[in-house]
């Protein structure tokens, strides 16, 4: 049953390179998956206005274990606490990923502390590691020299952007203390200056560029 599945997914992956939208992740544990709910429709109207992209206006939710997964060349995954994957749904994401597709996590305050032990589920013999700001995502359709943008504040801590990889290939990223989310949100829920939405933006355009083209 196993070999059918995995072949049914090897043939789905093949839609991956073609489509042109994006997901939220409903994963299990707790956390909560539908936080921001403007933040990646705004984000998805941002993209297709100024890079190029035909995505649908609003984006579709898909669970870790479902064959689902395989539409689609970029995951979106934020939330505030605990998440938990099945080893029936990490071996689904890890074919997912290796397979073409890209899991961005934003952290929306909180995920640090359980995420890592659920990506050893993806990746059991992988760190995340931080990515240098020379990293062509930080340059992918905006430029950020200094990396990954601070949005909103939240421990004083310098923002991060950390990153998994299968056969050299980035396919993880985890951008903490950040809070691109928030960003992308409506003005009126955060009442964020322009400016700091409009990087914001421009990091999730530079995300969603790099995941549909790598």
């Amino acid at each position: 049953m196993k070999s059918i599945l995995l072949g049914l997914i090897l043939c789905l992956s093949f839609s991956v390179v073609e489509a042109q939208n994006l997901a939220v992740l409903k994963y299990k544990g707790g956390g909560d998956w539908y936080s921001n709910p403007t933040s990646l429709p705004n984000l998805i109207a941002f993209c297709n206005e100024n890079i190029n992209t035909a995505m649908n206006d609003t984006p579709d939710t898909v669970d870790p274990g479902s064959i689902d997964l395989f539409q689609y060349p970029l995951i979106h995954m934020t939330g505030h606490g605990n998440m938990f994957f099945s080893d029936e749904e990490a071996e689904n994401l890890r074919n997912y990923l290796q397979s073409g597709g890209f899991l961005h996590i934003d952290d929306n305050y909180g995920m640090h502390e359980y995420l890592p032990k659920e990506l050893k589920k993806i990746f059991p013999n992988q760190e995340l590691v931080e990515l240098p700001a020379s990293h062509p995502i930080f340059n992918a359709a905006f430029k950020f020299p200094q990396g990954l943008p601070k949005i909103h504040e939240h421990d004083g801590k310098r923002p991060q952007a950390l990153g998994l990889y299968s056969d050299n290939r980035l396919v993880v990223l985890f951008t903490t203390e950040s809070d691109l989310g928030d960003g992308w949100e409506d003005t009126e829920v955060h009442n964020d200056p322009e400016s700091i939405r409009q990087k914001a933006l421009q990091m999730g355009a530079n995300i969603v560029k790099y995941a549909f083209e790598n």
